[in-house]
């Protein structure tokens, strides 16, 4: 075969520091453009980012040259960047870890829902149960003294 070909998609969720709700409604379309400018500029797709004020959902897709956990440091890091310098938040940090859930491309329509959705989803389930959930439906396992660092 003559060229590789790829399709890694992820589901990433990941948490202001403490989940400090301090990303507020204004800007988390602001937010979600510039995450998606990042993967572009590094050659991922982001297929729909949305979220919360203390977290942030990337429908992701990777280029098989881009490892998952350097393609979440660039995001984390330019984003962080970003909402200090733009944003005007100096004491804004995103939490250490991150999580990355691998899909298929029948659950696109699905997780694109579902991300789109985290307003209404949010109204019955913390961003903590939600993250739990995650954990469990793709059978990750955890020590609970360590998730929330």
């Amino acid at each position: 075969m003559s060229h590789t070909c790829c399709c890694s998609l992820f589901h990433c969720v990941f948490a202001t520091k403490n989940r400090c709700k301090t990303i507020s409604a204004d800007i988390q379309p602001r937010l979600g453009e510039y995450i998606g400018g990042i993967a572009r500029k590094h050659g991922m797709k982001a297929l729909v980012v949305g979220g919360m004020e203390d977290h942030v959902h990337i429908l992701l897709s990777l280029p098989s040259t881009l490892p998952l956990g350097q393609a979440m440091r660039e995001i984390k890091s330019a984003s962080s960047r970003w909402m200090h310098e733009t944003c005007n938040l100096q004491h804004f940090e995103w939490q250490e870890g991150y999580g990355a859930f691998s899909i298929g491309t029948t659950q696109i329509a699905a997780t694109l829902g579902y991300i789109a959705d985290q307003a209404e989803h949010h109204k019955k389930h913390d961003f903590q149960a939600e993250f739990i959930s995650f954990l469990k439906k793709h059978r990750v396992e955890y020590d609970p003294r360590y998730i929330w660092s």
